[in-house]
C-alpha cells in the first residue's frame, strides 16, 4: 500500500492539474446554473405576484361597479316609488276636487 502511495502522481503534476482544473470548472458551471434557476424562480415569482395584484385590483374594481350599479337601481326603485306616491296623491286631491 505505501508503494502504491508514493506511485500516485502529486499535486504539481500536469494531468493532475488538468484534472483539477477541469473539476473547478465544472463546480463554476454548476453554480452558475444553479444562480440562474434561483433568478429565474425569483422572476417567476414576480410575475404572479404581479398579475395576483393585478386580478385583485380587477376584482375590487368589478366589486365597486356592482356597488354603483346597485346604488343606481335602487335610486331608480326610488323614483318610481315617489312617482307612484305623488301619482296616488294627485288622484285623491283631483277627487276631492270633484266633490265639492
Amino acid at each position: 500500500m505505501l508503494e502504491r502511495f508514493r506511485r500516485r502522481p502529486g499535486a504539481d503534476d500536469p494531468a493532475v492539474m488538468a484534472r483539477t482544473a477541469e473539476r473547478r470548472a465544472i463546480a463554476e458551471a454548476r453554480a452558475a446554473r444553479v444562480e440562474q434557476r434561483e433568478l429565474a424562480r425569483l422572476a417567476e415569482e414576480e410575475r404572479k405576484a404581479a398579475e395576483a395584484e393585478a386580478a385583485r385590483q380587477a376584482e375590487v374594481a368589478r366589486q365597486a361597479a356592482e356597488r354603483e350599479a346597485m346604488a343606481e337601481r335602487a335610486r331608480a326603485a326610488q323614483a318610481a316609488q315617489k312617482a307612484e306616491r305623488d301619482a296616488r296623491y294627485a288622484a285623491r286631491k283631483a277627487k276631492i276636487k270633484l266633490r265639492r
